[in-house]
């Protein structure tokens, strides 16, 4: 159930991307932890709303919202919306992304484009509502103005072969957050990211359901485990929370150890 003293009752959160996986997770939590929750998708509407059901079945507000991330346009009727539906946004989760995965010299541009377009820029352009949003409202229940949090990955760090537009956008996320950060934490606005690392979804479930293949990716966790979707969300909960009101520019990993680079192990 959601909880009326909750470390986010009385806030409005959107998360992108929430109609399935690791945004359908934190939404979830969202709504847990006491917030509103407005659930974006692109097209599948029925993830989205069954994502709805289960933030109303915990005792919390949603609505589900279609938009293409990559829009300024359709970023703003979401924003628009997310105010007229909960009165304000206190928590912004750009969480949307995508793979069109390729070997580096068969990656077509328009693949380069799409993906670069909804992982970095659409995140870009969510952040940018969201600031414009939190000085237009001023502060409310939280010790700060507002709270922003992207979902990068460990490939921002760990080059990653065949998806060259994927880690590419990932790294440039992790500088634009740092960027956003150091830009307005004077205005009492926190910006920060997670980094998953290998996390159970329907995206790569042909990895995990397979005893074989998901023996070998354990081996690159030293925790020894893939995780799921409430490990990332519990992550964004805790960011988005005034327990974390002296957190920004911020990556927090949550890899069970995948950015140790288990494969040295044994070659101290």
């Amino acid at each position: 159930m959601s909880d009326p003293n909750g470390l986010l009752a009385g806030q409005t959160a959107i998360v992108t991307g929430a109609s399935s996986g690791i945004g359908a997770g934190c939404a979830v939590a969202l709504a847990e932890a006491g917030a509103a929750v407005l659930v974006n998708y692109h097209s599948d509407k029925e993830g989205a709303d069954a994502v709805v059901a289960k933030c109303e079945a915990a005792g919390g507000r949603a609505l589900a919202f279609q938009a293409d991330v990559a829009s300024e346009d359709d970023i703003a009727g979401m924003f628009a919306a997310a105010v007229e539906a909960f009165g304000a946004v206190d928590i912004l989760v750009s969480n949307a992304g995508m793979q069109m995965d390729a070997s580096f010299t068969d990656l077509t541009k328009a693949d380069w484009d799409r993906v670069i377009a909804v992982n970095l820029t659409g995140a870009f352009l969510a952040m940018q509502a969201a600031v414009r949003q939190f000085r237009a409202q001023g502060m409310r229940t939280s010790r700060a103005l507002g709270k922003i949090i992207v979902m990068s990955s460990v490939h921002d760090v760990i080059p990653w072969a065949g998806h060259a537009n994927y880690a590419a956008s990932k790294g440039g996320l992790s500088m634009l957050m740092k960027t956003a950060a150091q830009e307005l934490g004077q205005e009492k606005i926190r910006v920060n990211a997670v980094s998953p690392g290998a996390i159970a979804t329907a995206i790569n479930k042909e990895v995990w359901s397979d005893p074989a293949q998901a023996e070998a990716l354990k081996k690159l966790i030293p925790y020894g485990r893939i995780g799921d979707a409430k490990d990332i969300a519990e992550a964004v909960v805790y960011l988005a929370s005034d327990a974390a009101d002296y957190v920004t520019g911020s990556t927090l990993v949550v890899d069970g150890g995948m950015e140790l680079y288990p494969e040295f192990r044994d070659n101290g």
